[in-house]
């Protein structure tokens, strides 16, 4: 086990393995990790669904910004960990390394207890805020004031997972993933169907299976690998906080403008939908769904990228930028792949996927295949923006990681659903999506073509003029 010292860049296998090869051993388990998150709250859905219909689905819906939220709290302390301590460890710094990974983990425990206490003390007005109507909010109460219990560690057994993917081991990060997510099925499938517990079931199925999944981790955590976490390192530091923020800022925040646009969008489809034919609670009820669906294909989008995080970070820091951008355009192709898969699927098949969360009336039905159809249509182009904004993450230009990760969802979409609708009503809300997506895929096309001029540049032997 390494404890201080340099490291010889030259010789590691992050700079000297086939890049795909390496990306098969690390975006595996991390696309694995991120559709354990997704799948979470697709099984509880799915379940809640089919037992308790179309209010437990917009109850969800209503619950998920916090669940958002909690994501956004994993990847900047998750994220923020792991790119620090590839790019120390690319630089030849081992202590500095440790220290990094032990207190992103002691500021996962730190933040997710604080999160769990505010919920508890503004649970109702929260919920109200995030778009429930008065029949949904009941669901809403009682699913929530369980699974409020388990956001300590979901918080810390997610974020957690990207620390052990830096350490060389993404195969057991995967596993506490998959331990979780099979527990989830099961205790829902239990709780549900063999108890009758209704939602509060699938809600203790998700506690319990965030539990279980802890447990792994901090198993894990305790016997790091490449680096030793001395017990003095969990300490919490500012300095290191700090570090940390710099570099995981990007992925908080775009997680972070997701909960934001999901409240602006429950709360907006509830006012126009009470305008329309639909009404307020199917378009809650279903784009919940869909957004939840949609999350499948970008977590594994996002998943690739972040696989691709320790591969781009060290041989930044080791100066192999041919490397690097080679990296980068392998991803960027197995993203459009998947994302020409979800496109296909999401405008022929919707009511196909829909219904597996159960059923509804001939209005249910007709918002769902418009908005499926709709709001997703440039599906296609959604792969860079996310790519490019992890991309700036893991080579250290904290500042353009978090630009990028803010301009979907934060700099377009949000403003376009507030205004959309003022001209075209519900329908307006589903256009601003593809708008969005086609100005985001734009930036992100002209700031990754910079980058890699620059990094020519830099392999040149030429100097680089300092910018944000």
């Amino acid at each position: 086990m390494a404890d201080t010292g340099k490291i010889d860049a030259d010789s590691h296998p992050l700079t000297t393995t086939g890049i795909v090869r390496l990306l098969v051993r690390y975006a595996t388990p991390s696309i694995i990790a991120m559709l354990v998150g997704a799948l979470y709250n697709i099984v509880d859905q799915i379940f809640i669904g089919r037992v308790v219909g179309m209010l437990g689905n917009a109850a969800t819906n209503v619950a998920f910004p916090l669940v958002t939220i909690c994501m956004s709290v994993t990847l900047f302390l998750g994220i923020g960990g792991a790119a620090n301590f590839n790019l120390e460890m690319g630089r030849g710094n081992a202590e500095k390394s440790a220290r990094i990974a032990a207190n992103a983990y002691s500021f996962m425990m730190i933040f997710g207890a604080a999160i769990f206490i505010i919920v508890r003390l503004a649970m109702a007005p929260m919920l109200r805020a995030f778009g429930a109507t008065d029949d949904v909010m009941p669901y809403a109460l009682s699913y929530t004031s369980i699974t409020s219990l388990g956001i300590p560690f979901m918080v810390a057994s997610l974020g957690g997972t990207h620390l052990i993917r830096a350490d060389g081991s993404p195969k057991y990060s995967m596993s506490c993933n998959l331990v979780g997510a099979s527990l989830n099925v099961a205790l829902n499938s239990f709780f549900m169907f063999g108890l009758g517990m209704g939602i509060e079931g699938a809600a203790w199925g998700t506690v319990i299976s965030q539990f279980v999944s802890w447990l792994l981790v901090a198993r894990y955590i305790a016997r790091y690998k490449s680096v030793r976490l001395r017990p003095a390192f969990f300490i919490p530091n500012a300095k290191n906080l700090a570090v940390i923020a710099a570099l995981g800022a990007g992925s908080c925040f775009n997680q972070f403008a997701m909960s934001c646009v999901q409240v602006a969008l429950n709360n907006a489809l509830r006012y126009y939908g009470a305008l329309s034919v639909y009404g307020p609670n199917i378009p809650l009820a279903a784009a919940g769904i869909i957004s939840k669906v949609n999350m499948i294909y970008l977590s594994i989008v996002i998943g690739l990228a972040q696989g691709g995080q320790p591969i781009i970070g060290f041989n930044y820091g080791a100066r192999k930028y041919a490397r690097v951008r080679r990296t980068f355009v392998i991803i960027i192709c197995a993203s459009t792949a998947i994302s020409l898969v979800a496109f296909i699927n999401f405008q022929l098949f919707p009511r196909g996927i829909i219904s597996a969360f159960g059923g509804g009336s001939a209005e249910y039905y007709h918002f769902v295949e418009r908005y499926f159809r709709i709001f997703l249509f440039m599906t296609l182009a959604n792969g860079l923006q996310p790519v490019t904004a992890n991309f700036f993450t893991s080579i250290g230009k904290a500042t353009r990681g978090l630009f990028m990760s803010l301009t979907r969802q934060i700099i377009f979409l949000l403003p376009f659903v507030l205004i959309f609708p003022r001209l075209w009503g519900i329908d307006g809300i589903m256009y601003a999506g593809p708008v969005a997506d086609t100005a985001a895929f734009a930036l992100a096309a002209v700031f990754i073509c910079k980058e890699s001029r620059d990094m020519k540049k830099l392999e040149a032997g030429q100097n680089l003029p300092a910018r944000f």
